[in-house]
């Protein structure tokens, strides 16, 4: 590619780049000395799963990837100790050592589902963070004035709410920034929500007597609802590694003008085949909900293969055009006797929670055996003689029996 070319790439569903000119000089740079960019995402194990809100940001990493430069996947196993309060209007509990380790662990297998794992460099901010000590801490914290600290939206906020913010959050933006200098980053990749804390790696570079980093600034992914952002705590996220079956129906769900924006920041599409597809639509010439498979297809093909994404919409078409049973459904043995739904929802791993479990129950989204049940004090007697087919919302199904 011509370097217009890869900018125009490059730019491809993002919010923001500070700086353009610096991103077009720093990529001819590295075309002319043959040397590539250090290009780094930063990720705190916070939970276990990545879900497509995430991928957006692992998409565009993939596409410096595809151009030629190292990219860096970096966890933040010392910034998880902190917590990032990035649109937070509390302080976030904060997670141990093991469970930290333990989500790293599960994101180092997620994400080479999209990155080349023989080209991506995983790195851990404790590696120079440990070893700062609290000497070096300080002097660290000498570069930065609390002026600048307090501009964060979030924290001007907070204090203007009375509201409080822990001493230990004030010093995240700085420990994020000095990954960027530790790593000696040329562009640094984020969310809207993390723009002053990739901007702080910008100036502490600066302080550092390094070239200031380019941020490149995604928007954040809508959720299945349409309306706030993914994410698990709210329910409408999609997890890439949730069956594919799961995936399908989640994306046939929702609606079609969010399609595009899916379409946009989940494929690999310019931005011109993304407009000839929305052209047809609107003329009329194709269906909506075939254009909308196309993308379940292309998201599943992503995180499993072709066939897993042909099959899954068979699956769909069986289950929710002929409103038909699945022929292969779950199964679970659990000890005989009388329970109660919400608790029966739970133990066959069907919800997360008990919560959840009345709130669906509530809401007409649960079945047995193909009746509907609204009431969550609704019990069932579990016997090894019969199995009863539980289903939760329009994809999910299990059947379980006494043990």
């Amino acid at each position: 590619m011509t370097i217009d070319e890869q900018l125009d790439y490059l730019r491809k569903g993002t919010t923001e780049i500070i700086r353009k000119e610096e991103l077009r000089a720093k990529l001819e740079k590295s075309a002319k000395t043959g040397k590539p960019l250090r290009v780094k995402l930063g990720v705190d194990p916070t939970a276990p799963d990545i879900h497509l809100g995430h991928t957006v940001v692992i998409r565009k990493l993939r596409a410096f990837q595809e151009l030629g430069h190292t990219v860096i996947f970096l966890i933040g196993d010392f910034t998880g100790l902190i917590g990032d309060p990035s649109g937070n209007s509390a302080t976030r509990p904060q997670l141990t050592r093991e469970e930290i380790n333990a989500n790293a662990e599960t994101y180092k297998q997620q994400i080479f589902k999209l990155l080349d794992p023989v080209k991506t460099e995983i790195r851990f901010n404790s590696e120079w963070m440990d070893k700062l000590g609290s000497g070096g801490f300080i002097r660290l914290a000498a570069h930065v004035t609390v002026k600048q600290i307090l501009e964060r939206d979030d924290f001007t906020k907070r204090l203007n709410e009375e509201k409080p913010i822990a001493l230990h959050e004030l010093l995240y933006p700085l420990t994020q920034a000095y990954d960027s200098v530790a790593l000696d980053a040329d562009v640094e990749l984020g969310g809207t929500d993390q723009k002053f804390n990739l901007l702080m790696g910008r100036n502490l570079q600066r302080e550092y007597k390094q070239d200031a980093q380019v941020c490149v600034i995604m928007p954040l992914l809508q959720g299945t609802d349409g309306v706030q952002k993914m994410s698990k705590s709210l329910g409408n996220y999609i997890g890439i590694n949730e069956p594919p079956a799961e995936i399908f129906g989640k994306v046939m769900s929702i609606s079609d003008e969010l399609m595009w924006r899916y379409y946009e920041l989940l494929t690999d599409l310019t931005s011109e085949q993304i407009a000839a597809l929305k052209n047809q639509a609107e003329k009329g010439e194709r269906n909506p909900r075939d254009i909308k498979a196309e993308l379940a297809k292309s998201i599943i093909s992503d995180f499993y293969s072709s066939d897993d994404a042909q099959n899954a919409e068979e699956e769909f078409v069986k289950v929710f055009r002929a409103k038909q049973t699945p022929d292969v459904v779950e199964e679970a043995s659990l000890e005989s006797g009388l329970w109660k739904l919400p608790r029966l929802l739970v133990s066959s791993d069907l919800v997360a929670s008990m919560a959840e479990a009345r709130r669906l129950i509530e809401q007409g989204g649960v079945s047995v055996d193909g009746t509907k049940r609204a009431d969550s004090g609704f019990e069932l007697n579990l016997s090894p003689d019969k199995s009863i087919l539980l289903q939760v919302g329009k994809r999910r199904f299990m059947r379980v029996r006494g043990l």
